[in-house]
């Protein structure tokens, strides 16, 4: 079985630390009495996540994009654990910009590893992905279900999974994969991009428009509320695992009508799209057994908290079913 130690007084490196999980992970990282350097270009992160952060002596944040190697190499000089969460997300642009989901996802984390390496850092945790699972056969999905990535999102994630774990091997560096099931919570993206339901729900309700849901809404989800991710990448760090992939899920699913439901309003339908899967469902029994890690907030207790805290919404796209259509329609074209 695994050993637990605690670090106190730990240097880490969180990129992506100002945006959606990173800016949690940065709260959680702090209030147990870490040092913490926040790397983040600012592409989907926004300044207001961390600002609470401003005058603790612990915090620094630099920005820069992770992909300029020569840059960050000197911010990772004696860092010791490096969480790796900066990444672009999001279906439909890495359908119509696949290049420049390549260079962020795959070589962006190249150069981390690359940073880590050289700065002796001992351990390093990536944000995987559960869209490397594909369109899964098998529900609850495990970690030996085979991977099919559907769209170039879920491949560069995957790929950069596959260097994470061999960077590990091949340098020694102390690496774990944790794959992240549809993270939901307060501070998630709002970018200008199509993306998640809860951002894309959240803008319509604040205009009072409809729910766009898609299909006919009985499609479940494994909605994760972000602060138990936080929890289970600071458990991994506190362990001696290596080299190891786990699911991270909230222990049950949810169906997007549900979703609507708890948020209360109209609804309109539209249509369902190629490539998304009908159930994702973590089996999340390995980090169970090896993490002794259990996901803490249900669902209700989860929206609830986001409907609370609703207006950092405020300045999020409004989608309507015209303008999703629009979106969404290089997505058609190619994954019919």
């Amino acid at each position: 079985m695994p050993q637990f130690v605690i670090i106190l007084f730990m240097k880490c490196i969180v990129t992506g630390g100002a945006g959606f999980i990173g800016s949690h992970l940065t709260d959680r990282l702090l209030a147990e009495g870490h040092e913490v350097l926040a790397i983040d270009n600012f592409a989907a992160g926004r300044p207001e996540n961390i600002a609470h952060h401003k005058n603790n002596p612990r915090f620094s944040l630099a920005r820069t994009d992770i992909t300029e190697l020569e840059t960050i190499k000197p911010l990772f000089a004696g860092a010791e654990t490096v969480f790796h969460l900066a990444a672009l997300a999001d279906i439909v642009p890495s359908i119509v910009d696949p290049v420049r989901y390549y260079r962020a996802n795959v070589c962006g984390t190249m150069c981390v590893l690359e940073a880590a390496r050289h700065a002796g850092a001992r351990r390093l945790l990536y944000a995987a992905s559960s869209s490397c699972y594909g369109m899964p056969e098998i529900i609850p999905t495990p970690e030996t279900e085979e991977t099919c990535p559907q769209y170039p999102y879920a491949l560069t994630k995957y790929l950069g999974e596959q260097t994470v774990l061999h960077w590990g091997r091949v340098y020694g560096l102390e690496t774990i994969a944790l794959r992240l099931f549809n993270v939901y919570g307060t501070r998630s993206r709002t970018s200008g991009t199509y993306g998640a339901v809860f951002g894309v729900f959240l803008a319509q309700k604040l205009n009072g428009q409809p729910l766009t849901i898609v299909g006919d809404g009985a499609q479940t989800r494994d909605f994760t509320y972000v602060t138990d991710v936080a929890d289970a990448f600071c458990r991994a760090a506190q362990s001696d695992l290596r080299h190891v992939v786990m699911n991270v899920g909230s222990g049950s699913t949810y169906s997007v009508n549900r979703l609507a439901e708890l948020l209360g309003g109209p609804t309109v339908h539209i249509p369902k799209r190629p490539g998304e899967p009908d159930c994702t469902f973590a089996d999340i029994s390995k980090i169970r057994r090896l993490l002794k890690w259990e996901p803490k907030v249900s669902f209700e207790t989860g929206v609830k908290t986001v409907l609370e805290n609703i207006e950092y919404w405020r300045e999020a796209p409004l989608w309507t079913p015209e303008k999703i259509a629009a979106a969404t329609a290089e997505w058609f074209k190619y994954l019919k």
